[in-house]
């Protein structure tokens, strides 16, 4: 009678670990789509900026609004699983070549980038970059931890009996590895 006792306070205590380990996890990835919302909602003003101080080359702008509605449209509940982490990342890393895109087109209108109101822009999507990195830093650090708990026995009967998934990660994009080429 006490190894049942025992054993089964050890479940409520594992299971309670893996909901407070998961509710971590589910609050790192709201954090993470708040500084990737930050980012979108600055695209709007960033394209009125440019578009508004001279004939810019309009398939770059439309490409930036495009890959902006792609992101709006990949939206979950919770952290999401593996192959939800590869669609939402793939919609971010779209969004992320066409403002690397835009930024490359804006270096040939001198006029745009010394007006006051893109510097500011620059400077907010810059800081709004860093931000990412630090919340998918964090998310991957709470996914970690969930992982490890629901791997470790006997946690892991735990976990699969009440069908605890494990959670993605984010990964570097194919070619982050190399260093950009810089050419003048």
């Amino acid at each position: 009678m006490l190894i049942v006792v025992v054993v089964a306070m050890y479940g409520v205590a594992g299971y309670n670990r893996l909901i407070a380990l998961e509710e971590g996890v589910d609050s790192a990835w709201g954090q993470v789509e708040n500084v990737y919302q930050r980012r979108a909602d600055l695209i709007p003003n960033l394209v009125a900026t440019v578009k508004g101080s001279a004939e810019f080359e309009q398939e770059t702008l439309t490409a930036v609004v495009e890959a902006r509605a792609k992101v709006g449209q990949v939206n979950f509940e919770s952290a999401p699983d593996a192959a939800q982490m590869q669609q939402f990342q793939q919609a971010q890393d779209g969004l992320s070549s066409a403002l690397s895109r835009l930024l490359v087109v804006v270096e040939r209108y001198p006029d745009i980038k010394s007006t006051e109101a893109f510097r500011d822009l620059q400077v907010q999507l810059e800081g709004t970059e860093n931000r990412i990195a630090v919340e998918r830093h964090r998310f991957n650090e709470v996914a970690r931890d969930f992982n490890t708990a629901r791997r470790t026995f006997p946690t892991v009967v735990i976990a699969n009996f009440f069908g605890f998934a494990p959670k993605a990660y984010f990964e570097a994009v194919e070619g982050a590895e190399a260093p950009p080429v810089v050419e003048f």
